[in-house]
C-alpha cells in the first residue's frame, strides 16, 4: 500500500487496523493516514491511506489506488461473513486489489473473480503435533486455548499457582486490554498465554507450543468440533518465521471424561497445511432499499443469485430490526430517510453480548433518543460519566468496557450526537481508563509475576539467584518482594498465598546465609547501640540473636545463639558471637559486686557461716532480711570480711548498697535472674502496691528503698545513743526532717521505726486556752527478746553414748 499514492486497508479486527495505522503513520506521516472503526476515527484532512475495519470501509474505497481485504476467507463466516463477501466482491483499488487470506477460499475466488492472480506465500517453519501434556509438563512460551470464559480463568488460576501466572487474551476483552495481556507475554513477564480461539487471528506471539484445552466450541447455533482449518489457524501461532513450532492437547484437567485429542487425519491436515476448500461464502444485499421497514427486510433476505453464494443467517442486526418493526417505537418509521437511519440505529453492534432482548431494548430507546434528530451533549456525558468507574471485579470492568464501546460507536455517528468529537474523545478516554483498570485486575488474578521469576531460577546456583537485601530488611528478586528479615530472621511476605508461601521460602534460604552473614559481620564490626537484653535473651531491633543461660558460681551467663544465628556461615558466626560476648561484659560491669559475692561463696577461707550468707544474698540478688540470713551464726570476725566486698548490716537488712541502684536491678530483671517486679527509676520512696517492688521494703501505706530505710534507722539508733549519752534517759524525741525529705509520710515513719522495735508516746495535746509550739513526741527503743545468737545445743541425757561424746567435746 505504501508504494502506491493512496490506500485503503480492510481488516478483521480493531486492534489490527491500529496495528497498520502506526506502522503506516511511521512512514507517510500523521497527516497522510486515517484510521476508521467503529469506535474511532482519526481522519486528517486530506489523508490518503486509510487504514479500517471491514464493516468501517467506505464501499467505493475512498477512490483509492490500492484497496486490500485483509483474512479474506472470513466470508465464510457465520455472523460477518457477509460484509466481507460484499468487500471481496465490489471494491476495487484504481490500480491494484490484494484479498489476504488461506488457500482454502482459492476456488471460489477463481469461481468468483476469474480475474484473480493467485499467489501463495508458503510457511517456512513445521508445525509438528506432540501429543497431549500436562500442565506442570508444558514448555516454556506455551499458548493455552479453551473455549469458555469459565475454562480460561480455570487454567490461568492453575499457572498462577505452578508457573507464576499466564497473560488472558479472549474476544470479549477490549482491544487495549488484550494488547497489554499480550504484552504481558511477549516481554516475557509470563511464559505463557490462555486464550480463546481469538487467539487464532491478528496476534502475532513469540510461542513455541500451543495446547488445546478442547477441541468444540459453540459457534452461536450448536456446540461443533473445530474444523481442521480452524485448528490449523489456532495451532499456527506456534513457531516464527523459520523457527518450528508444536502443537498438541492439555491432559489432566477434563474431569468428566477423557481429554481431547486429534484424530490421525486432522494432524496431518495441520502438519501438511492440506485442508478442504471453502465450498461457499456467506451472503446479503450490500444496498438494500429504503422504501418502507418491509421492502428494507425482504431486501435483506433475499438470496443471492450465485451457487457460489449462501444467504447469511440472520445477524443481530437484523434481529433487531425485525423485532422492532413489530413495536410501537416503529410505528412512524414510514419516509426513505427514518429507513434509513432506523436501520442504521438497529445496525448498532451488540458489544454487551447480553441477547437479543436487552439489544433490542437499548437501539428502541437509542431511537426514541434519536427522534428529534440528536442526542443531547448532557445526556451523552452523563451515561459516560456512569460508566467511568474503576471499581468492580473483572466481570464488572468487562461489562463496563462493553457498554462504553457502544457510546463511543454511537459517539462515532456523524449525525447523531452534538458536540461529537468531545463525546467521541471523553469515551476514548473512559475505555482507555477502564482497560487499564482490567489489565491490571487480570493481572493481579492471575498473575504472579515472583512465582514466575522463582520458577525460571529453579535448579540454578544459589549465588546466580538476584537476591537482594534492602537496608529497611526486605527481601527482593527482580523487584519482587520474598518478605522480610528483622534482626537475622526471615518471615516470608504476609501477602503471598499459602500455597507460594514454601516456594518463596526455599528461594530465599537459597541467597539468605550470605546475605545474612554479611549483616551479622557489620552488626559485630558496629558499637551495637541497637542491642539489648530483655527476657533473659540478647535482642536486635526486637528480634533474639542469643539466649542466656545462667550457671552456678557467675552472674556471667553463657551466650546460646538462636537458629537463625546458628545457621550463619561459620566466619560471620564466630565474629558475631565473639562481639555479643563482649557486648554482654561490659553490659554487666553494674553487677560487679554480686560477681564479688559469688567470688567470695567460692572462697574455702570465708567460712561456712560466711558462705551461708553470701549464698542467702546471691539468691536474694543482693539484699535479704536479717530473719532469714542466718546472721545468729555469722562470726562477728567474718562481718569486716562481708564488709570489705561491699555488704551492709542493716538493723532490718543485710544488703548491697551498690545493687540497690536503677541500672544494675534492670540488668537483674532482664537477665531474667529476679522475676520480682521492677521499679525502673528505683525511686526513694513509692506508693505501696500489691506487689512489692524488688528492692524495697513495706512501710505503711508506702514502701521505701532498702538502703534509705537503713538510712533513717541508723539515724534514729544515732540520736537515740546521743540522748542516752547526755542525760541517761531511754526517751528521747527524733527529728522527722530526714525521712520526711525522703518522702516517708509521718503515720509511715511510725510504722517503719516500729519494725526496728522504736516505740512513740504520743505527746498529749496543750490544754485548753494555752498557747504556744506543740509538744513533741517521745520515742523510745523496745527491741523484742531475741533468739541467743547461737543456739545453745540441748544436753544429752546421762547414760547414754551421745552424753558421753558430749563430754569429750568439752
Amino acid at each position: 500500500m505504501a508504494a502506491h499514492s493512496s490506500g485503503c486497508m480492510g481488516f478483521p479486527l480493531r486492534l489490527l487496523a491500529r496495528e497498520v495505522y502506526d506502522r503506516v503513520r511511521a512512514i507517510k506521516g500523521d497527516n497522510a493516514v486515517a484510521l476508521i472503526t467503529g469506535e474511532e476515527r482519526i481522519e486528517p484532512k486530506g489523508a490518503r491511506y486509510m487504514c479500517c475495519t471491514v464493516e468501517a470501509m467506505p464501499r467505493d474505497g475512498a477512490g483509492a489506488a490500492f484497496v486490500a481485504l485483509d483474512e479474506a476467507q472470513l466470508s465464510a463466516d457465520r455472523e460477518r461473513g457477509h460484509i466481507f463477501t460484499d468487500r471481496l466482491l465490489n471494491m476495487r483499488g484504481r490500480e491494484e486489489t490484494m484479498l489476504l487470506g488461506a488457500g482454502t477460499l482459492e476456488p471460489l475466488v477463481r469461481q468468483l473473480v476469474p480475474q484473480a492472480e493467485i499467489s501463495e506465500r508458503p510457511r517456512f517453519s513445521t508445525l509438528t503435533h506432540i501429543g497431549p501434556r500436562k500442565l506442570s509438563r508444558l514448555p516454556p512460551r506455551s499458548a493455552i486455548v479453551a473455549f469458555s470464559a469459565e475454562q480460561v480463568y480455570a487454567v490461568a488460576e492453575m499457572l498462577r499457582r505452578f508457573r507464576g501466572g499466564a497473560a488472558v487474551v479472549m474476544g470479549a476483552l477490549s482491544p487495549e486490554t488484550r494488547n497489554k495481556q499480550v504484552a504481558l507475554f511477549q516481554n516475557g513477564e509470563v511464559d505463557y498465554i490462555v486464550a480463546t480461539d481469538a487467539i487464532g487471528m491478528g496476534l502475532n506471539l513469540d510461542v513455541n507450543h500451543v495446547a488445546f484445552a478442547g477441541l468444540t466450541k459453540f459457534d452461536g447455533v450448536r456446540m461443533r468440533r473445530l474444523l481442521p482449518a480452524e485448528m490449523a489457524q489456532i495451532a499456527g501461532r506456534a513457531g516464527r518465521h523459520q523457527r518450528d513450532g508444536t502443537f498438541g492437547t492439555l491432559s489432566g484437567t477434563n474431569k468428566h471424561g477423557a481429554p481431547p485429542e486429534f484424530t490421525e487425519e486432522e494432524v496431518y491436515a495441520i502438519e501438511e497445511h492440506r485442508f478442504a476448500p471453502l465450498t461457499h461464502l456467506y451472503w446479503r444485499e450490500p444496498e438494500p432499499r429504503f422504501d418502507s421497514l418491509a421492502t428494507l427486510m425482504a431486501d435483506l433476505e433475499a438470496p443471492p443469485g450465485d451457487p457460489a453464494l449462501r444467504a447469511a443467517p440472520e445477524a443481530i442486526d437484523l434481529a433487531t430490526l425485525k423485532r422492532l418493526a413489530e413495536e410501537p417505537v416503529a410505528a412512524d418509521v414510514r419516509r426513505h430517510g427514518a429507513v434509513r437511519r432506523f436501520w442504521e440505529v438497529c445496525s448498532l453492534p451488540d458489544f454487551r453480548q447480553r441477547g437479543p432482548d436487552v439489544h433490542a431494548r437499548f437501539v428502541a430507546r437509542l431511537w426514541q433518543d434519536l427522534a428529534q434528530g440528536y442526542i443531547g451533549a448532557d445526556y451523552v456525558a452523563a451515561r459516560i460519566s456512569e460508566l467511568d468507574n474503576m471499581a468492580g471485579d473483572i466481570d464488572t470492568l468487562q461489562g463496563r468496557i462493553a457498554a462504553i464501546r457502544s457510546w463511543a460507536y454511537i459517539c462515532q455517528r456523524p449525525d447523531w450526537v452534538l458536540a461529537r468529537d468531545e463525546m467521541a474523545s471523553r469515551a476514548r478516554a473512559v475505555e482507555a481508563k477502564l482497560s487499564d483498570a482490567l489489565h491490571a485486575r487480570l493481572t493481579e488474578r492471575f498473575v504472579n509475576r515472583r512465582t514466575a521469576i522463582l520458577m525460571k531460577s529453579l535448579g540454578q546456583d544459589a549465588g546466580m539467584l538476584p537476591i537482594e537485601l534492602s537496608d529497611a530488611g526486605e527481601v527482593s528478586v527482580e523487584g519482587e518482594v520474598l518478605g522480610h528479615v528483622e534482626g537475622l530472621r526471615f518471615t516470608v511476605d504476609p501477602s503471598a498465598r499459602h500455597e507460594d508461601r514454601r516456594m518463596l521460602l526455599a528461594a530465599a534460604e537459597k541467597a539468605l546465609p550470605r546475605l545474612l552473614g554479611e549483616k551479622a559481620e557489620a552488626l559485630a564490626s558496629s558499637d551495637m547501640d541497637n542491642i539489648e537484653l530483655a527476657g533473659g535473651a540478647i535482642r536486635w531491633n526486637g528480634q533474639e540473636l542469643a539466649k542466656l543461660e545462667h550457671r552456678d558460681g557467675t552472674v556471667t551467663p553463657l551466650v546460646k545463639p538462636v537458629r537463625e544465628v546458628a545457621a550463619l556461615p561459620e566466619t560471620a558466626r564466630t565474629r558475631l558471637l565473639a562481639a555479643l560476648e563482649a557486648w554482654l561484659a561490659k553490659t554487666l560491669e553494674p553487677l560487679a559486686p554480686l560477681e564479688k559475692m559469688h567470688h567470695a561463696a567460692s572462697n574455702p577461707d570465708a567460712g561456712s557461716q560466711a558462705r551461708a550468707l553470701l549464698l542467702n544474698l546471691i539468691a536474694g540478688h543482693g539484699y535479704v532480711t536479717r530473719e532469714k540470713a542466718g546472721i545468729e551464726h555469722l562470726p562477728k570476725e567474718m562481718r569486716p570480711f562481708l564488709r570489705k566486698i561491699g555488704v551492709t548490716f542493716g538493723a532490718l537488712d543485710i544488703f548491697a548498697p551498690a545493687l540497690l541502684k536503677p541500672a544494675p536491678r534492670r540488668l537483674l530483671h532482664a537477665l531474667g535472674l529476679d522475676r520480682r517486679a521492677l521499679q525502673e527509676a528505683m525511686l526513694p520512696v513509692i506508693a505501696d502496691v500489691k506487689k512489692l517492688p524488688s528492692g524495697y521494703r513495706h512501710a505503711g501505706s508506702q514502701a521505701i528503698r532498702i538502703d534509705l530505710a537503713e538510712k533513717v534507722l541508723r539515724a534514729a539508733h544515732e540520736t537515740r545513743a546521743k540522748a542516752q549519752a547526755k542525760d541517761r534517759k531511754r526517751k528521747f524525741v527524733l527529728d522527722y526532717a530526714l525521712p520526711v525529705s525522703i518522702g516517708l509520710e509521718e503515720a509511715n515513719i511510725a510504722r517503719l521505726l516500729g519494725n526496728a522495735g522504736f516505740r512513740v508516746q504520743k505527746a498529749r495535746p496543750l490544754p485548753e486556752g494555752q498557747f504556744g509550739p506543740p509538744r513533741p513526741d517521745r520515742w523510745e527503743w523496745r527491741p523484742s527478746r531475741r533468739k541467743q545468737e547461737r543456739a545453745r545445743p540441748a544436753q544429752p541425757r546421762e547414760g547414754n553414748a551421745f552424753a558421753a561424746l558430749a563430754d569429750l567435746v568439752r
